[in-house]
């Protein structure tokens, strides 16, 4: 996303929408090295759940440069389908945890 964020603000001098995908894609790594370290499960489903927000919210800013036209659809292809397959992983962790929490508590 760094390298993203670089392009749409040096190139293609846009600043607003770059500045909210360096952000949000930025953040998912950020909540997800901070999961690896939680104090609980219970923490480690919060890291993991905003990580997923985060991954969700990168995939609709680059929907939107792509629908305009700041972004190519076929060279940021890639992108996105990195995207959608971390929110799949990022999906599915938090499930998992949520149903082995429930086991624990019950």
């Amino acid at each position: 996303m760094v390298s993203l964020y670089k392009y749409l603000t040096e190139e293609k001098k846009e600043y607003i929408i770059s500045k909210q995908i360096l952000r949000s894609g930025t953040s998912i790594g950020a909540n997800v090295k901070e999961g690896l370290d939680a104090q609980s499960r219970r923490d480690f489903l919060n890291k993991m759940n905003i990580a997923l927000k985060e991954a969700s919210e990168t995939e609709y800013w680059l929907e939107l440069l792509i629908a305009t036209k700041y972004i190519d659809a076929n060279a940021s292809g890639k992108l996105i389908a990195e995207c959608k397959e971390l929110n799949k992983i990022l999906n599915s962790i938090v499930k998992t945890t949520k149903k082995n929490l429930k086991i624990i508590e019950d």
